[in-house]
């Protein structure tokens, strides 16, 4: 029986661990057939994922970019993948495109400096933008391209006022592509995580005040998983989501309403 991604080719940033991660494993249980796993740092951890990818069935391909550096790491992430698919699939071909890495520095106003605020530009918002330029051409045909948001784009954070920002200006990104794109088929969302159990929200998710304030903010009472996260960027990666496009899906469970 075919999957929902039999033969799709993805490519995500940020995926050797939390909801990259899962979702580089859900594609793989849903057939795709080749998938990039990128990372900063963290050469175990990608390689780890390769190896859970592999056992799923799918091929994959660890690739190391530091996206402090802009369209030099863009570019860089680009010929990697563009090696792995034409030596898989024999041509530079992308189906779907995943724009999931990000840091969330925990800074108010007063406390961030500009480097700190260039910094969480360049991966946030930078990356994404200048990865997408160079796959542009590459995607196949009602491809997709997925970026990840912050539930901190719809409630109000003033203790991560930078990175709010930088992820509000990808969801307008996302608005501004679509049209782009929709003459191929090729559609392009946001998904919107709430407060997930991810390695990002470890050290203060320890703290049980803390982590009971974040259960209580959704109306499930729990913290979000990365499996809830991955399983929606699946189904938006999928054909069932081919009249969906320009939008920001909401996958915080219900957080705050």
């Amino acid at each position: 029986m075919s999957k929902a991604l039999s033969n799709k080719v993805a490519l995500i940033t940020g995926s050797s661990r939390g909801i990259g991660r899962a979702a580089a494993l859900a594609l793989a249980k849903e057939g795709a057939s080749l998938i990039g796993v990128h990372y900063a740092s963290n050469t175990d951890a990608a390689h780890s994922t390769v190896r859970e990818i592999e056992a799923l069935g799918a091929k994959a391909v660890a690739i190391e970019a530091d996206l402090k550096k802009g369209k030099e790491a863009t570019d860089d992430i680009w010929q990697q993948f563009k090696t792995a698919a034409i030596a898989t699939t024999g041509e530079p071909c992308l189906d779907i495109h995943i724009n999931n890495a990000g840091v969330a520095p925990a800074l108010s106003l007063a406390q961030t400096s500009e480097a700190v605020f260039d910094e969480t530009l360049a991966i946030n918002l930078k990356g994404p933008f200048f990865l997408i330029q160079a796959v542009a051409d590459h995607i196949r045909d009602n491809g997709r391209i997925i970026n990840i948001s912050t539930g901190f784009t719809r409630v109000a954070a003033p203790t991560h006022p930078a990175y709010a920002a930088s992820k509000g200006a990808l969801e307008t990104l996302t608005l501004a592509l679509a049209p782009e794109f929709g003459p191929r088929g090729i559609t392009v969302n946001t998904v919107m995580p709430g407060v997930t159990e991810t390695d990002m929200n470890a050290a203060w998710m320890v703290i049980p005040q803390a982590r009971a304030g974040a259960e209580a903010m959704s109306v499930f009472s729990r913290v979000g998983q990365p499996a809830d996260v991955a399983d929606v960027i699946a189904f938006l990666a999928s054909n069932k989501a081919r009249w969906v496009t320009g939008q920001v899906i909401d996958a915080t469970g219900g957080t705050r309403l």
